[in-house]
């Protein structure tokens, strides 16, 4: 099957093919004819899997008969987050590029000179986040009344996360006989009872399982102890072969603290979060796409409907506290079809955290193992090392560089002919591999196990997370 036919437009579908789509995913299939036949739709899918074009672009086609009125949005499409409101706009711009439609973003975190402007101009589709859309509707700087089509996209984390209130008092506003929307990753029972109020007659098209993770997505759990996170988490960036890695923490504080601690062990990360204004955030996630930094530390602000290429790695350093938010973490890696891995950090207060996740999911995640590890053993070292001996962990770096240098030194000793100077050192010297020996100790992480490992075991770098198990 091909986008030519769903029933789009020639100039629709031109658009979808300058932009590299050829054929449209399952939600795409079965989601566009019913919405170009007017009908209200609960559309869920996995994440990743093209949610958004499977209402933007026949909204294109609807939207493209028809007058736009001052201060009436024609249609409006409600999201959660800025940034998804963002995203969406951006879609609106790439495959409605043929046509004559006028478009409007209203989010918090900017002024609303430019806003108001567009409005009072007449726009056709009006992609808003229910605070600033209140702020404006009770200024009564919009009107509700005009608007054809709604889209509540992301429903459930809309309607579970507090914007109920706000949800009912839109719709309130809106005329009866329009065409609704919902759409989103999962859908609990208790929400999409509830999202029914809002439509009439939907038509429900799930093309997986609520809540179900991507199959691209390789995902693992480690138990740590809380103490550990940060080592593991470094060792995991080091040598998991990571090219670009999104990091989800619960608490804003956390985001930055984590933030600051990466860049100051060598890392290029950048973070966002909602205490961050909107330019920034913008500036942020522009500098992560562009690739001059290549770890982004984030809250959940960040989790639903980013999509950003090529990201390898998503890692969970606190377990989440809603169930759902894991399914939208994860999904930022492994889209369209590209592999990726995610880790999440279980230390023993995540235990119920984590249980509640693979309830959720009705899949237990895998423990991460020695098998699972991707890093390259290291060659025979060159100065006098033991054939077979691996490369040092991050920690034992400094350790392992000075040890060379003593014995560099001591060769130097036996062949100066020098008597005073180096007959003083030479006594000194048996004790140098002990003080060396001390202070490799000393430099080793905690958790690390300093017993020779035994023949066939592994011998690359071994973080201490790869002893501890789950209790039970």
């Amino acid at each position: 099957m091909t986008f030519a036919d769903l029933g789009l437009s020639p100039e629709l579908l031109s658009a979808v093919e300058d932009a590299g789509y050829t054929e449209p995913t399952a939600i795409q299939a079965q989601a566009i004819p019913a919405v170009l036949m007017m009908r209200d739709i609960i559309g869920i899918a996995q994440t990743g899997t093209g949610k958004t074009a499977s209402f933007v672009l026949p909204m294109i086609d609807v939207m493209a008969s028809g007058r736009r009125r001052a201060l009436m949005p024609r249609s409006l499409i409600l999201e959660p987050t800025r940034e998804l409101a963002a995203q969406v706009a951006e879609n609106f711009e790439k495959y409605g590029k043929n046509h004559d439609l006028k478009m409007a973003l209203l989010i918090g975190g900017v002024q609303m000179g430019d806003q108001l402007k567009t409005l009072d101009e007449g726009v056709d589709v009006l992609i808003a986040t229910p605070g600033r859309l209140m702020d404006l509707f009770e200024r009564g700087k919009i009107l509700l009344n005009g608007c054809e089509l709604l889209v509540i996209d992301e429903a459930d984390r809309m309607l579970d996360m507090g914007f109920i209130p706000d949800i009912e008092f839109i719709c309130s506003k809106l005329p009866e006989t329009r065409q609704t929307m919902l759409f989103s990753a999962t859908m609990p029972p208790p929400i999409a009872k509830l999202a029914k109020t809002f439509l009439n007659n939907p038509k429900r098209i799930e093309t997986e399982r609520a809540a179900t993770t991507n199959k691209d997505i390789t995902a693992f759990k480690v138990p740590v102890k809380s103490r550990q996170k940060r080592d593991t988490l470094e060792w995991l960036l080091a040598n998991d072969q990571v090219e670009t890695a999104i990091i989800f923490a619960n608490r804003k504080t956390t985001v930055r603290d984590l933030n600051k601690h990466l860049q100051k062990r060598g890392f290029k990360s950048g973070e966002i979060h909602g205490d961050i204004d909107q330019a920034s955030r913008v500036q942020e996630l522009d500098r992560f796409k562009a690739g001059e930094v290549n770890i982004l530390v984030a809250s959940d602000v960040a989790a639903r409907g980013l999509d950003i290429k090529g990201v390898s790695h998503v890692f969970n350093y606190d377990t989440p506290w809603h169930p759902d938010d894991y399914v939208h973490r994860i999904g930022r890696t492994g889209r369209a079809g590209a592999k990726g891995r995610a880790f999440t950090l279980v230390a023993d207060e995540d235990a119920e955290a984590i249980s509640n996740v693979e309830k959720l999911t009705g899949a237990k995640i895998k423990v991460f193992g020695k098998e699972d590890v991707r890093v390259e053993l290291a060659v025979p070292a060159k100065s006098g090392a033991k054939s077979g001996e691996a490369e040092p962990a991050s920690g034992d770096t400094a350790t392992e560089e000075k040890k060379p240098r003593s014995r560099s030194r001591k060769r130097d000793e036996d062949a100066d002919v020098s008597p005073k100077p180096r007959r003083e050192r030479g006594p000194r010297a048996p004790n140098k591999p002990e003080r060396s020996s001390e202070r490799k100790g000393r430099g080793r992480c905690r958790d690390q196990d300093d017993k020779p490992v035994p023949a066939g075991e592994w011998n690359g770098p071994k973080p201490g997370f790869l002893d501890i198990g789950f209790k039970g």
